[in-house]
């Protein structure tokens, strides 16, 4: 089979069940609360402001899926299918990417078998045509997987230096991938690929990411991917364990919580609340620096003071990031898909994942061990769930479809 009639062949199968979910959804797509980069990139095209408020820059979330949605928007208008549809060609994209990945060490043959196992995660399917920066955060990751392979195999300048912009991108579509482009980096030197490829590796998350930090200091006061500061601090106090043993998420804290000093008491999305409820009469002005530097002190504080509940808190976020079960941060999917197509999936995945990692080569199981590491690392950190891990699930894929593989050659032998 041709490259191009594979590529078709799996790009078919990712884009007809991701239709018939967004034909289903269509009236839900963009309706309630979404993301804050949906109101950033909205904000942006009304008023030329990456932010919520016009004339109010800000850094409140990770920047990547707001620049994605932006030219989406501004040609098409923001509606359910422009956004729908330009998720379903980038989910496409993952898919074909993932045949790229698995042509490096399956026949074409597998390689299409993976990347169709990738592709119908049943969490996916209904997942990629949602408002969800973690659409853009599936592509940097299988960009980056493939990019780094290559390099190992054939270490050219551009090639090092097109992972290092992938690496960088990867982290401004997430603040937790920020040493990503270290760890490529430290996998390429263990395969004894020469320095200079390496150093631009890095070279090239630099130039990705410094353009984003040096507007965020200019415009909004300090260094940051994002100035979120209350995420880390949600993830990280003593309701937290409480809050997700019970069914209930890190948003959940009570209004009494502590609070920043003026001007940052308020959060910028709180001060977005009362600037859309008034009409745009009420414009107040939060220090975004002076939230983050707050609540990151607050988060470091209860680390520090509490070794043992962090601890307890750690344990129960690492099994909720890698549980068959969907755990939803808000609004979820529902029904059979939700409750017995995704644990059904995920549990044989693991199985034939687990077998794949004493049969795939070793260069590639190195590399997924080394990024599911650096996962479960964030998630003891930070706090665990399905949207958080989906991002690399491709490697699941890759590596049950390796042992299919060899076992099949097994058998005919």
């Amino acid at each position: 089979m041709s490259r191009r009639t594979a590529y078709a062949s799996v790009a078919v199968v990712s884009i007809v069940p991701r239709l018939a979910v967004l034909l289903h959804e269509r009236d839900r797509i963009l309706a309630g609360s979404v993301e804050k980069s949906d109101i950033f990139a909205t904000t942006f095209i009304h008023s030329g402001t990456y932010g919520f408020i016009p004339g109010q820059p800000s850094a409140y979330t990770q920047p990547l899926y707001g620049w994605f949605l932006i030219p989406i928007y501004w040609i098409f208008g923001r509606n359910w299918e422009a956004l729908g549809l330009a998720q379903v060609v980038v989910a496409a994209a993952v898919a074909i990417l993932v045949f790229e990945i698995g042509r490096r060490f399956l026949s074409t043959r597998w390689a299409i078998v993976a990347a169709l196992v990738a592709t119908l995660h049943p969490y996916l399917v209904w997942h990629d045509v949602h408002v969800n920066r973690e659409i853009i955060d599936q592509l940097c990751a299988a960009a980056l997987v493939l990019l780094t392979l290559l390099v190992a195999e054939r270490p050219r300048r551009w090639t090092a230096l097109a992972l290092g912009v992938v690496g960088g991108l990867a982290m401004l579509g997430n603040s937790r991938l920020v040493f990503i482009p270290l760890l490529c980096a430290v996998y390429l030197a263990l395969r004894r690929v020469p320095l200079l490829p390496v150093v631009l590796v890095l070279v090239g998350a630099s130039v990705a990411v410094a353009p984003w930090l040096v507007r965020t200091k200019a415009d909004v006061g300090c260094w940051a991917i994002t100035t979120d500061g209350r995420a880390l601090w949600k993830a990280n106090n003593d309701q937290t364990y409480g809050l997700l043993s019970s069914g209930k998420w890190i948003d959940d804290v009570r209004h009494d919580s502590p609070r920043p000093p003026e001007p940052g008491h308020l959060t910028p999305d709180e001060a977005h609340g009362k600037y859309v409820s008034s009409g745009g009469r009420v414009l107040l002005h939060p220090d975004e620096c002076l939230e983050m530097r707050f609540y990151e002190h607050l988060a470091w504080q209860f680390v520090s003071n509490h070794p043992g509940a962090k601890l307890k808190l750690a344990g129960l976020s690492e099994q909720l990031f890698w549980q068959p079960n969907v755990i939803e941060t808000g609004g979820g999917s529902s029904g059979f898909g939700k409750q017995v197509a995704e644990p059904a999936y995920m549990i044989a995945l693991y199985a034939l994942a687990a077998v794949g990692l004493f049969l795939a080569p070793r260069a590639v199981v190195w590399l997924a061990l080394a990024l599911f590491a650096y996962q479960s690392f964030w998630a003891a950190a930070f706090v665990g769930a399905t949207r958080y891990r989906i991002a690399f699930d491709f490697l699941l894929a890759l590596l049950a479809v390796a042992a299919l593989a060899r076992l099949q050659e097994r058998r005919g032998t």
